[in-house]
């Protein structure tokens, strides 16, 4: 009775004069899964940690004239978990673009002021059902269980389908079953999506970029149970690891590129398309062309009545794309890198992307490889591929479907060619994250788009010196973040109920990685660290909880602070010189004369002094070390980097007392815009203008210089 009456008076007294910890270095453990026997404190795989696996043998024929996908698959999935599962769930992606779904329903939106047809069009496509019907979705013909007596129904939930187990599959056990299904092809032109077809009216052809084409195993974790969340079509897929054995049967004068080895080259390729492509395996410098684009224009001509089968298998995969197409240009180099062995990169497109296909794709895809394996861990698939296809940027296992057009003549411009070669770098960038490092897309976006594209930006700039990234230096991210907070989610935040997408889950998490890494960690550290990461959750199911505790784990940084921060809550950074008070020799005469002479000289009095107190204010909300240039009389500068730890005692204000032995002249709070504050007109002391936009980008390569002699490069 005692101890229960002093808990509640404890409780009382809190409630009346106590108050939440709300300091900014308090632990993230409020908001991370507790370390268990799959995942342990440090951020690495627990020693029971386990993974379902799900193996498939597909058949697939690809209808041109029908614009129509068959298919049937033998599925084997392996319940490694130590749970018995009482159902097994599948993901029907298709189903998205299937009369009555969903996403058509909970899309939002208003009347648009404009009246013309393009408006009408996309209004009546878009929110109108019954005014504009595509027969989508899958039409599941048969369902049937190998195993004896495993199942005898099944149910179809929207976009997921649930296998209901006539007994649990118990663990270390596994189940075989067949499904058989057909679906209409997408007009990705006219209805969107991340793969479906594109039509070429005036040669009356198409091309094909194929993916989400067979019904898939979803993910079972020790994390979500199975990650059935509804697909509506902005977060992507959770998928498990297993092997393919895929054969795609398209026309006979098509080229089909596809995740996997290639497995009867013999039977789909010429002789000579055979020895160009053995050229390629040992050719370093320079794509070799193994379908020229003369010869793709020559076959486009015509249309064959007869089909191919191509055979591919792929080991270790989390799912299987492919694209096929009459009008292919193809071609390849081999590519050395960090620590690994060669893979082959290749570019497949047709004319309409000439040249700036042929000069920069495979180029692109060649140097992506190399950048990410330094970074991460060595490609360790045999090849990766980068598809040519208007309007999109989507990626898969060994292949991606990427934008990028010519004008009608030939030229193009800056800003196609660097789009293009951005959304190369990016998509084949994903056959890391998440293709290998296997977050849950569905879930946590940032996880796969802020990471990869935080590489992207560092493959960038090592392809071209000065690259015109759009996004990765801290001062691209500041309009963003300085915006109406109702309109910025904090970066965990549920894939589905972003606001501003694009800034959210890549923008914002790049940058923070870039800071990190540029001002915060240093680089040996934070590579060291990202590194460990991906080697640590390779082929693996990997959650923010263990990407977080691995960065603090093998980096010896606490960075608590900075995730709760920068991925938690939507404040920003704005922190002012609110306040400067000057003192130098002339103001100590009388404490001068009291010391004796051994503190006189231990002291180097004899010299000039000179005492600053910068009195510092946080105003957005995100504590952020801090980077005081010092602007002396003589014209010489001097920078002094000061931990974010200064705040571990205060959110607000903090003050820091320089004492120099040259007078300064001025004060200038980050500089080189390493931090992403959103108001610099209070970083400096005297108040000053601030410069432009163009005066800050010109200040990049002082940026660079600066942080550069800071960690010792």
């Amino acid at each position: 009775m005692n101890k229960l009456i002093v808990i509640l008076l404890s409780i009382l007294v809190f409630k009346v004069s106590g108050q939440e910890n709300v300091n900014k270095f308090r632990q993230l453990k409020d908001k991370l899964a507790t370390p268990n026997v799959y995942r342990t404190a440090s951020g690495a795989p627990g020693h029971q940690y386990y993974q379902q696996q799900a193996n498939y043998e597909i058949d697939v024929v690809l209808d041109d004239n029908r614009q129509k996908i068959t298919g049937k698959e033998v599925v084997t999935y392996i319940n490694n978990s130590p749970d018995p599962l009482e159902y097994l769930w599948l993901q029907l992606d298709q189903n998205v673009r299937a009369k009555g779904s969903d996403t058509k329903k909970v899309k939002t939106g208003q009347i648009s002021k404009n009246k013309d047809l393009n408006t009408l069009y996309y209004t009546l496509k878009t929110f109108g059902e019954g005014y504009y019907e595509f027969d989508g979705g899958f039409k599941l013909t048969k369902v049937k269980t190998i195993t004896p007596n495993a199942f005898d129904s099944f149910t179809v939930n929207k976009t997921m389908m649930r296998l209901n187990l006539n007994k649990p599959l118990a663990p270390g056990d596994s189940v075989k079953f067949r499904i058989e299904w057909y679906y209409n092809i997408n007009d990705r032109m006219e209805i969107g999506g991340r793969s479906g077809l594109e039509y070429f009216r005036e040669e009356d052809n198409y091309l094909y970029t194929i993916a989400q084409f067979y019904p898939r195993m979803c993910v079972y974790n020790d994390v979500e149970g199975w990650q059935n969340k509804q697909f509506l079509g902005r977060g992507e897929f959770a998928l498990p690891f297993g092997n393919f054995k895929v054969n795609i049967t398209a026309p006979s004068d098509h080229i089909v590129a596809a995740t996997g080895d290639l497995k009867n080259q013999k039977e789909v390729l010429t002789k000579t398309q055979i020895s160009r492509l053995e050229k390629a395996k040992k050719t370093y410098d320079n794509p070799v062309l193994i379908v020229t684009q003369k010869e793709a224009e020559e076959i486009e001509k015509t249309k064959a009545t007869t089909t191919k089968t191509w055979t591919f298998h792929a080991a270790n995969v989390r799912d299987f794309a492919f694209a096929s197409s009459r009008k292919f240009i193809w071609d390849a180099m081999a590519v050395k890198q960090d620590g690994g062995d060669d893979v082959m990169a290749m570019s497949y497109y047709p004319k309409e992307g000439n040249p700036l296909w042929e000069e920069h794709s495979t180029r692109a895809v060649a140097q992506t490889l190399r950048t990410y394996s330094k970074y991460t861990i060595p490609y360790p698939y045999p090849k990766a591929i980068s598809v040519n296809a208007k309007q999109i940027g989507m990626e898969y296992p060994m292949i991606c479907f990427n934008y990028g057009r010519c004008e009608n003549d030939g030229t193009y411009s800056d800003r196609v060619k660097y789009g293009m070669i951005t959304v190369v770098i990016h998509e084949v960038g994903h056959n890391y994250f998440p293709m290998i490092i296997n977050s849950d897309e569905r879930q946590w976006t940032w996880m796969d788009e802020g990471l990869n594209t935080y590489l992207q930006y560092l493959t960038e700039q090592e392809y071209q010196e000065d690259y015109p990234s759009r996004r990765g230096p801290a001062h691209k991210i500041v309009d963003y973040m300085k915006g109406d907070k109702k309109m910025i989610s904090p970066i965990m935040t549920n894939s589905e109920s972003i606001w501003q997408f694009g800034n959210n889950a890549y923008g914002k998490p790049a940058t923070a990685l870039n800071i990190l890494r540029e001002t915060v960690m240093g680089k040996e550290l934070f590579d060291y660290a990202f590194k460990k990461y991906a080697q640590r959750w390779a082929f693996k199911h990997p959650t923010p909880a263990d990407f977080f505790r691995t960065m603090e784990d093998a980096s010896g940084v606490d960075l608590d602070w900075y995730w709760r921060g920068w991925f938690y809550t939507n404040d920003h950074v704005d922190i002012a010189i609110k306040k400067v008070i000057e003192k130098d020799k002339k103001d100590y005469k009388k404490a001068l004369k009291e010391l004796n002479d051994v503190q006189k000289k231990a002291l180097k009095l004899d010299e000039d002094f000179f005492i600053y107190q910068i009195d510092f204010e946080n105003i957005g909300g995100l504590v952020m070390p801090l980077i005081v240039e010092f602007t002396y009389e003589d014209g010489t500068k001097k920078t002094h980097y000061i931990p974010a730890e200064i705040w571990k005692l205060t959110n607000d204000e903090v003050s820091k007392v320089f004492v120099e032995k040259k007078k300064v002249k001025s004060i200038a709070l980050d500089p080189y815009l390493e931090t992403a504050d959103t108001d610099i007109s209070n970083n400096y002391y005297p108040k000053k203008v601030v410069p432009t936009k163009i005066e800050a980008y010109k200040l990049k390569e002082a940026q660079k210089k600066s942080v550069l002699e800071r960690v010792g490069k």
